[in-house]
């Protein structure tokens, strides 16, 4: 069997992989959603016991926690590129100004990623609307931070 490109494949004789594993990905779907709705009990708090001298720099805590203390002290920002500020917001994430200190530095570039929306630009009536459905796409908790004097005040675009 040859590929579109000219270069052969090997061919499984049973057929395509979906076909081959199916039943096992379902067989394995029904097992994780059977164990996600029998194991509902949280582990009992704390776990682990610490010993006294240990308390001030070693934490036994659950995934669960770290994942929600990591998620609550983050922000993952989203960044919208109306004009020339959106240049700024770029160099503001390179090493010069290292926005890494302040854990935002990974920029998303989906709103369903995202709880910081960056309007770096101007914002205009035609854009308006999509910049509103970015903002609705995004959970809560959001924020918006305007970015620019354009996005602030207008600039010289006032009324565009």
């Amino acid at each position: 069997m040859i590929d579109p490109y000219g270069v052969p494949m090997g061919a499984d004789p049973r057929g395509p992989l979906q076909s081959i594993t199916f039943d096992l990905d379902q067989t394995e779907g029904d097992t994780v959603n059977q164990m996600k709705s029998t194991h509902l009990e949280p582990f009992p708090d704390p776990v682990l016991e610490v010993p006294d001298e240990l308390q001030r720099s070693v934490i036994i805590s659950s995934v669960d926690y770290l994942l929600n203390w990591a998620r609550k002290s983050s922000v993952f920002p989203l960044q919208s590129g109306l004009a020339c500020c959106s240049f700024e917001m770029i160099s503001a994430a390179m090493a010069r100004f290292d926005l890494a200190r302040f854990g935002m530095e990974a920029l998303r570039a989906s709103p369903r990623q995202a709880d910081l929306l960056i309007v770096a630009g101007t914002l205009t009536w035609k854009m308006a609307v999509p910049l509103r459905r970015l903002y609705d796409q995004m959970a809560e908790p959001r924020w918006v931070i305007s970015m620019g004097v354009c996005a602030t005040s207008g600039g010289p675009y006032y009324q565009s």
